[in-house]
């Protein structure tokens, strides 16, 4: 009787590794799902922010100075955002983090000073009004991201506490196949 019961023990250990290598060809980095919406976003918004923001300085700065280096702000924190989120990296998603804050503190603080004293603005940024220019996108985009930089932080800290890796799972586990047993108590 224990002859068919070692049977699907020894199938097992093929299937525990064939579930580590899908596990380990998951990419674990936010530029996957809705992570490459916000990439493509952000860097719709570097390239935009930093086109407006290099013809405004170039051709007539003395005109709204504030407002164009603001501009030019909100592009380096478009282009440093784009950049975090593409690499994916615990470092990246740590400055990303940074990024998207200064981002949304940014969007409140011009969009309520360029409401407040309209003539320090008179010409817009990316983040006046709230960004009602560029359809509030500029206010909700640094909330997504927070959200999805959120997301992948759960979710490192899920894995860093789930017992050992994929890959050990199938040695010590026994039969029953590594780190199910062991993720009820971590």
């Amino acid at each position: 009787m224990s002859e068919p019961t070692a049977s699907p023990e020894t199938a097992a250990p093929p299937e525990t590794a064939a579930a580590a290598e899908s596990e380990a060809a998951r990419p674990e980095s936010t530029r996957t799902g809705p992570g490459r919406v916000l990439i493509a976003i952000y860097a719709l918004f570097a390239l935009s922010a930093s086109a407006r923001a290099a013809v405004q300085i170039a051709t007539k700065f003395s005109h709204a100075p504030v407002a164009y280096l603001l501009s030019a702000l909100a592009a380096v924190i478009y282009i440093l955002a784009t950049v975090t989120f593409a690499v994916g990296s615990p470092a990246a998603r740590r400055i990303a983090m940074v990024s998207c804050s200064v981002e949304l503190v940014g969007v409140l603080a011009v969009g309520t000073w360029s409401l407040a004293d309209p003539a320090t603005f008179p010409d817009a940024t990316v983040w006046s009004g709230y960004g009602s220019g560029y359809g509030f996108v500029p206010l909700v985009l640094p909330v997504f991201g927070l959200l999805w930089l959120r997301h992948w932080t759960v979710r490192a800290r899920t894995r860093g506490t789930a017992g050992p890796p994929a890959e050990d799972a199938g040695g010590a586990g026994g039969a029953s196949g590594g780190g199910a047993d062991r993720d009820q108590y971590a």
